[in-house]
């Protein structure tokens, strides 16, 4: 049962916070719709014969990121029981009094690269640069095309929530508790 002021959710963090972990627990008490920026952008990058792991989202144009982005504005504005998972989601819809924006973080590095070498079964040097690398070259980028902004300010968001201190049941919990959601 939901009575929530909130239409959407969005769920914005770096690499390796738990984003994809929160809107899979999301998606199953909620059944809402489910939208990935970075799927989108992985289905990109294939079609393209990119891999994003060597060579970053600076191989990306401008123009294909400004397209993303608008088709983020247009839902933002348009769509409801939605819950849109991408490191600008937040960002973007920070004007937006409908909208649950949920920024996740890790208050240790050092769980993140550990969460990447074991996702992605490569060794712990090689996931700490990978998410420098990644980290660095999309902050870059928008930074350029949007402005000099700290897109995770918290000023931006409704709800932070530190997944180094919280498991994935606690921040489900405190999200359902946001938007109102009465467990049954």
């Amino acid at each position: 049962m939901l009575n929530s002021k909130f239409r959407l959710i969005t769920i914005s963090g770096k690499i390796a916070v738990g984003t994809t972990t929160l809107t899979k627990n999301l998606i199953n008490s909620l059944n809402w719709k489910h939208i990935n920026i970075g799927a989108i952008q992985r289905k990109y990058d294939r079609k393209l014969k990119f891999q994003e792991n060597i060579v970053g989202a600076l191989s990306r144009s401008d123009d294909h990121e400004k397209e993303i982005d608008d088709i983020t504005q247009q839902l933002l504005k348009t769509e409801k029981e939605i819950i849109y998972e991408g490191w600008l989601t937040g960002f973007f819809a920070r004007s937006y009094n409908d909208i649950l924006k949920v920024l996740l973080i890790c208050s240790h590095d050092d769980i993140r690269v550990d969460r990447v070498a074991n996702r992605d079964n490569v060794a712990v040097e090689e996931a700490k640069h990978w998410i420098k690398q990644r980290e660095n070259e999309n902050t870059e980028k928008w930074k350029r095309l949007y402005g000099e902004y700290n897109f995770w300010d918290p000023k931006y968001f409704n709800l932070i929530i530190d997944t180094y201190k919280t498991g994935p049941q606690e921040t489900l919990g405190k999200v359902l508790d946001k938007i109102g959601y009465e467990h049954k």
